[in-house]
């Protein structure tokens, strides 16, 4: 009799356990669910349990859905008290966290709507040829994969306006060349991730500029956006996971599973495990003499109007300057305009040239919705957990470890604040989130003048990055699974161990820059920069090398 796996055990165990739970606690009667209504586990280490859960469990069964959900009715059945109803209304249709508002609110729809238009564009591209014209364009001129892999990187370098706008618009456009240079999917997604939020985390015209102005609180008379651009050079995960992708790539070193996956990729198998979800959606048609121009003219129009729009909502013709605009930009409003705008050029240029019928262009949006299921799934299960854990007071919780210990380490607040930040990303899925949390709550710990002040901010900001960079709840993860068309699990478990390189250096470089910080509370500081990206060039050159002995 053959034993069954223990994939099968554990979610058989949860699953009987789960039962039992909902079983008892349907005997405690009805939950009350009022406007200042606070459970009794709010603010403890037990609000973070949502999203470890899911996580753990995705990471085990390699199934995301079933794992958030999971996730999502273990906060639920926390936040009612054990109450089965209580906890199936606040799932559903609490104002804050459940799914019903979650798929009503503003930001939330526009983001599906923006990955729909997204979809639709790709679907145009790929039948009207021009994945067909680029293939030929790029065996001509890029003749191995490493020179693949870093135009992959050039061009996400390039389009640092939004992380998930970066990540669904390079996958699109460069997921045709990588595979003919049979670089695996997972190498892709990696790609995509880590020169979506790290580039965006240091480029002073991003929305996520504009979100680091924000979080700085006003009483303390900063300057956010001054704040943000000199937290730049700090940003120690950003630089390391950058000199990372182009050290990995020119060396040609990988390790851990994505090594597997590269090896699978060479010899043909770009997925590793499973097949291809988006097969259909992939279909490359056919079109004697298709032009490059029909890939370029759209993609460089996406991205103009997506940047003409995100400056429209934040006011730039209402007379504001270009970097105020930013910083008041609605992106997610900003992108659904711009790719609305995008498609509709887009249909206008492949009228105009023969290329396309009407019939057929009606005909993309359908497809284009149904290639974008997976991650809109995902998408809004992440957004549930979420916020159901808000609800349970992570927040507040994560406030309280920060500040109560905070005075005591001094010189090792940097590293102290990245680490905190790196498992508050990690738990939440959320970067914005938590540097939203811990920049206050760093201002109230130094002067405005201090440099201290600067570095903790920068760690805080590259916790959050690195967290969100390794979080399979994340919505940047997400997308960049997406913009590769790899499967979503595939892309987490692979992506972890390089992810860990680069935080366990930037810790190392945070110690240093706060101690050098600590002491002479000046520029100096910066010299813990060069150290770490030293640390990490020492330890990929090891990495490489120990790889080439086992092989």
């Amino acid at each position: 009799m053959k034993r069954p796996s223990v994939q099968k055990i554990i979610i058989n165990i949860i699953v009987v356990i789960i039962l039992i739970a909902l079983i008892i606690m349907a005997f405690r009667g009805r939950g009350t669910d009022t406007t200042d209504y606070s459970p009794a586990l709010y603010g403890t280490f037990l609000s973070l349990l949502p999203p470890i859960v899911a996580i753990v469990l995705a990471l085990i069964t390699k199934e995301v859905y079933s794992s958030l959900f999971a996730g999502i009715v273990v906060g639920g059945l926390l936040y009612a008290g054990g109450n089965p109803e209580h906890a199936f209304n606040t799932i559903l249709y609490h104002e804050e966290a459940g799914l019903v508002p979650n798929l009503t609110d503003l930001s939330h729809v526009s983001v599906l709507v923006f990955v729909v238009l997204l979809g639709t564009l790709v679907v145009l591209m790929n039948r009207s040829g021009s994945a067909q014209a680029f293939g030929r364009w790029a065996e001509k001129h890029i003749k191995s994969r490493v020179g693949a892999q870093l135009a992959t990187i050039l061009m996400g370098i390039l389009i640092f306006v939004d992380d998930g706008f970066n990540c669904m618009t390079v996958g699109s456009v460069m997921r045709p060349m990588t595979d003919s240079h049979k670089i695996s999917r997972a190498k892709l997604a990696y790609l995509l991730d880590s020169t979506a939020a790290p580039i965006c985390i240091i480029a002073p015209i991003s929305c996520w500029a504009a979100a680091v102005s924000y979080a700085v609180p006003e009483q303390y008379n900063i300057n956010g956006f001054r704040m943000f651009l000199e937290t730049i050079p700090y940003n120690l995960y950003a630089l390391t996971t950058l000199l990372m992708l182009f050290l990995l790539v020119l060396r040609k070193t990988d390790y851990g599973p994505m090594r597997l996956h590269e090896r699978n990729a060479i010899k043909g198998d770009l997925f590793t495990t499973g097949v291809n979800s988006y097969a259909e959606e992939e279909t490359v048609t056919q079109v004697p003499n298709a032009k490059l121009s029909n890939l370029i003219i759209p993609v460089v129009v996406l991205i103009v109007c997506c940047i003409a729009g995100m400056a429209y909502t934040g006011g730039l013709f209402d007379g504001e300057s270009l970097i105020d605009s930013f910083a008041n930009a609605d992106s997610a409003r900003g992108l659904v305009m711009g790719t609305l705008i995008g498609v509709l050029i887009t249909f206008w240029l492949y009228m105009n040239r023969g290329v396309m019928k009407f019939k057929e262009f009606m005909n993309a949006f359908p497809a284009g919705f149904r290639s974008m299921c997976a991650p809109m799934i995902i998408l809004i299960l992440s957004w549930n957990l979420s916020g159901v854990t808000r609800l349970l007071g992570a927040a507040d919780f994560v406030h309280t470890v920060v500040e109560s210990s905070a005075a005591s380490l001094q010189m090792f607040v940097p590293a102290a604040v990245f680490v905190i930040s790196v498992f508050l990303a990690f738990s939440t899925g959320t970067s914005w989130g938590t540097f939203t949390i811990l920049i206050p709550i760093v201002c109230a710990v130094f002067p405005a003048t201090s440099e201290m002040l600067v570095i903790s901010i920068s760690a805080c900001l590259a916790g959050a990055v690195c967290g969100d960079h390794c979080s399979p709840i994340s919505d940047t993860t997400i997308m960049s699974s997406a913009g590769a068309h790899c499967n979503h699990i595939n892309h987490v478990t692979t992506q972890i161990p390089y992810a860990m390189t680069a935080a366990a250096v930037s810790t190392v470089g945070y110690l240093a820059t706060g101690i050098i910080g600590f002491y002479t509370n000046s520029k100096l500081a910066l010299l813990g920069t060069p150290f770490a990206l030293l640390v990490l060039f020492i330890v990929v050159m090891l990495a490489g090398r120990r790889v080439a002995k086992k092989a």
